[in-house]
């Protein structure tokens, strides 16, 4: 299963020293949040922090730090056969990404929307994983497309 937030800042903490060097960061992180029903503010509250702590592992740098948007997981054959309902699974996610992008902005780090793709694509079977709900390596082909050109922004600029 994956983490919250809320269990990857514990994972974080259980690491430590993390150190603060690191040349490139990246984060993806809330769709288990929303998965399990936690609340929007405990996520943009836990997110910020979560963010703080990537660009302090960046040395500061919050131009090194990456934020990839949560992918939409109701579209996928799992949520189907599970009853739940894909609108409000839409609109929370969308609501998660809103708060996450926010942030984003107000710390001057680059967020790349892999929302779209995962909705297009989250159907297809070849995008997922033999669960019907994780993504497989074509699905994180597509997103590291997306992620490709704001990651090398964030290597090349300060």
């Amino acid at each position: 299963t994956g983490g919250t937030t809320g269990e990857l800042a514990a994972a974080m903490d259980e690491a430590e020293p993390l150190g603060s060097g690191w040349g490139f960061v990246t984060l993806l992180i809330g769709v288990n949040n929303q998965y399990r029903g936690l609340g929007l503010d405990d996520y943009r509250d836990d997110f910020r922090v979560l963010l703080d702590r990537a660009i302090a592992c960046a040395g500061g740098r919050a131009a090194r730090v990456l934020v990839l948007s949560i992918p939409d997981w109701g579209v996928t054959p799992f949520a189907t056969s599970s009853g739940r309902d894909p609108r409000v699974i839409a609109g929370e996610i969308d609501a998660f990404n809103a708060t996450a992008h926010g942030v984003c902005d107000a710390r001057r780090v680059r967020y790349v929307d892999i929302t779209p793709v995962s909705r297009k694509h989250g159907r297809e079977e070849a995008m997922l994983s033999e669960d019907a709900l994780h993504p497989s390596a074509a699905m994180y082909g597509l997103w590291t497309g997306l992620a490709l050109p704001a990651a090398r922004e964030c290597l090349r600029g300060e």
